[in-house]
């Protein structure tokens, strides 16, 4: 089928009510995700050995750069604001409640099961082989690590009943004491995986709230966006958090693992950018060939999101036969780094692809062959339009 019949037809498929900016929200917290990992994880070779490392720890100063890529607080936000519409009308048409959860689930966790069945026999096969412990720990860690959002994404959404009407800022208090006691009080730092839960619910809840219309104003956004920019700068300045939003190797702090008060604070303030250029993406998704760009990202959100790291360690292990590569190999300690790893994106992407066509349908209708007809038979990019 001709690229510009593919487009009108998506386009065509689309229902009027659909809210297209929800999509395009989705679409870049999915690839700001992917682009940040590409962007600050390194697999240093040392010898026989794979070692992660990050440029945020020899170039601290590039951290804002990381604000930029964290986009998970917006996942959580259109996670919430869909899951609680969709529960919404599934009691509208008397759907019972396991029903709704068991698909709503089922989208989450069907292409995980490719993703562990290929790294299970991958360690097994290196281990077998008498590769180095660290190297497939550090490879199976990594490919592993997207699944921690997924268990947490998953509870929330099937506390979606009890969410509906939580104020956001409930969650936000349970974040505030956690770090009030572990930096303030000396708690014990396990303390902290509470906020894993309660940080990511209060966007979550924000979605909720969206969902109900409290955060139609325009000047809704507005005190999100500058309270959140606002608090944390100043836990950043004063508070002694760190300013990198994304999880630096060997650093003392993570604001990521688990979620501090800072990440939980920067990610309001995404959320109400978010919220702010919803109009403008709106308009953006009246062009066709733009709106069948996201809408073809939201069919393949869950195999881009599993597949993006496996992406990175193939062409990092591909590209070591032909020796250490700038970019791929070597100690991001240096902006030459930075350079080279931003000219590896192509072969990433084009990585990624080769993941995708191998395993999208387990997304997209299910693995195997039955999925595979099936896909094809009910023309899967048009129809999944319709899905939110």
């Amino acid at each position: 089928m001709p690229l510009r019949d593919l487009i009108a037809r998506i386009d065509a498929a689309t229902p009027a009510h659909r809210d297209r900016a929800v999509d395009a929200l989705r679409a870049l917290a999915v690839l700001g995700v992917v682009l940040g990992h590409w962007l600050v994880t390194a697999l240093v070779a040392d010898g026989r050995t794979l070692r992660t490392a990050s440029p945020l720890q020899h170039l601290p100063w590039l951290a804002p750069v990381s604000w930029m890529f964290q986009t998970l607080a917006v996942f959580f936000l259109v996670g919430g604001h869909v899951a609680t519409r969709s529960y919404a009308s599934a009691r509208t048409r008397g759907i019972p409640y396991r029903h709704w959860l068991r698909a709503r689930l089922a989208r989450l966790f069907t292409p995980v099961a490719a993703v562990l069945t290929l790294w299970t026999v991958v360690a097994v096969t290196l281990l077998l082989s008498g590769a180095d412990l660290t190297t497939t720990r550090t490879l199976v860690k990594l490919a592993l690590s997207p699944l921690w959002f997924l268990l947490v994404f998953a509870v929330l959404t099937a506390a979606t009943p009890a969410l509906t009407r939580l104020h956001p800022l409930w969650p936000l208090a349970v974040v505030l004491h956690v770090d009030l006691l572990r930096f303030g009080f000396g708690a014990p730092e396990e303390l902290g995986w509470i906020n894993v839960a309660a940080g990511w619910l209060v966007p979550y809840c924000l979605g909720a709230a969206w969902t109900r219309g409290e955060l139609a104003r325009r000047r809704s956004g507005w005190i999100l966006l500058l309270g959140g920019t606002a608090v944390t700068a100043a836990l950043v300045a004063w508070a002694g958090y760190p300013a990198s939003m994304v999880g630096v190797p060997g650093a003392e702090v993570s604001d990521l693992d688990p979620p501090t008060l800072a990440a939980v604070t920067f990610g309001l303030a995404q959320c109400g950018l978010a919220l702010l250029l919803r109009a403008r993406l709106a308009h953006a998704m009246r062009r066709p060939l733009a709106w069948a760009a996201v809408a073809l990202v939201n069919l393949s959100a869950m195999t881009l999101f599993l597949w993006h790291q496996t992406a990175l360690m193939a062409t990092t292990a591909t590209a070591l036969l032909l020796g250490r590569m700038p970019g791929l190999h070597t100690r991001p300690d240096d902006l030459g780094w930075v350079a080279a790893r931003f000219a590896w994106l192509p072969v990433l992407v084009l990585a990624l692809g080769v993941c995708w066509a191998a395993f999208r349908t387990w997304e997209q209708g299910g693995g195997g062959p039955r999925g595979r007809s099936r896909v094809v038979r009910e023309n899967r990019p048009v129809k999944g339009v319709h899905h939110v």
